[in-house]
């Protein structure tokens, strides 16, 4: 979803569609290749590396990269599976509003921010000088819009592309499942053991959870569920198929509001006045750090007033999920015991 403070949240995918024609580096090698099934085995630490992208992109090396440059999102999923990256891009770090102190973003996951180069923090930034350093053999990043990475800036999203080999994931036009799918795949590739008794373990736990929300949502069909964002001005409200994460609740049988969206589709702008449109007994609030936090909307009288507020309904959204069994599944779970407990105040 958005990026750079709030007004990204308007114009995300506006912006990003700027990026343009892709430039490919000269590294990368196009290939008719559709599959992830011609990735280097699993382990493999050298010898010639391939792997064919969401953008159907096949990216061939003489050995398999060490020196990776990723989204922050991407890396953290990275990270779960034993893959390190040498620099990152995205929301890495933010400022503890108490000490004063910078701390690792929720979208770091697991990661060690303090072990990465930090190549840009906020929207709009992207390094090229310290991205040249760190020697990139490969950039990873999300794709919300067809063959646009996210969070490289449009104004120098080509040129960016031309200094390495890149790979993109979907993160949008696809479903929880098959995202995560695909950054295993990638993480395979790579070197990781996706037989490793950690991933398999989370693995099940996810597929586990995902049983529990079906159940819940059929338990509970009156419930609806409401996907939000606050910003000082207005209130976004999403359309739940658009992003890997809702989607694939929706398809577990969870009921959403469905936005009147804008040209864009992927959410309605409300004013505050107008927060009661759509009536909702859980709020899943944008948990980013651009976002405004429900403990801070105090101000804000229609808030209050919401039934699912004032019954203690609202709960998290990771809006930009850590694509790794691990954190994927207790979003799952988290969800699945809020409809669980729910009262029908809407």
């Amino acid at each position: 979803m958005p990026s750079n403070a709030r007004a990204s949240h308007l114009t995300r995918r506006g912006l990003l569609a700027a990026g343009g024609a892709l430039g490919l580096g000269a590294a990368l090698v196009a290939c008719g290749g559709k599959d992830a099934k011609d990735s280097a085995p699993a382990g493999e630490k050298s010898g010639p590396w391939k792997f064919t992208d969401d953008r159907g992109k096949a990216v061939e090396l003489k050995s398999v990269p060490k020196n990776i440059v990723a989204f922050i999102g991407t890396a953290a999923a990275l990270h779960d599976y034993g893959i390190e990256v040498k620099g990152v891009f995205g929301p890495t770090t933010v400022k503890d509003p108490k000490t004063g102190k910078e701390t690792a973003d929720i979208q770091a996951g697991d990661l060690d921010v303090t072990k990465v180069k930090n190549i840009g923090n906020v929207w709009g930034q992207f390094n090229i000088e310290e991205y040249l350093k760190l020697e990139p053999e490969l950039l990873v990043s999300a794709m919300w819009d067809k063959d646009v990475l996210w969070y490289l800036p449009p104004q120098s999203h080509d040129k960016i592309l031309k200094l390495a080999p890149s790979v993109a994931l979907w993160a949008a036009n696809t479903t929880m499942p098959k995202a995560l799918e695909r950054h295993a795949q990638l993480a395979e590739s790579l070197g990781a053991d996706l037989k490793d008794k950690k991933t398999v373990e989370a693995k099940a736990r996810f597929e586990k959870a995902a049983a529990r929300l079906r159940a819940a949502a059929k338990a509970r069909p009156e419930i609806r569920v409401m996907i939000g964002s606050a910003s000082a001005e207005l209130f976004y409200v999403s359309l739940a198929k658009m992003s890997a994460d809702t989607l694939y609740f929706e398809e577990l049988g969870v009921k959403f509001v469905k936005p009147k969206v804008n040209a864009q589709g992927y959410f309605e702008e409300l004013s505050w006045e107008n927060l009661d449109t759509y009536p909702a007994d859980i709020i899943m609030m944008d948990n980013r750090s651009q976002a405004i936090q429900p403990a801070d909307l105090k101000s804000k009288p229609t808030w209050a007033q919401l039934p699912a507020v004032k019954a203690g309904q609202v709960v998290p959204r990771f809006t930009e999920p850590v694509y790794s069994y691990d954190k994927c599944a207790p979003l799952l779970e988290n969800l699945a015991e809020a409809i669980e407990n729910a009262k029908k105040v809407a």
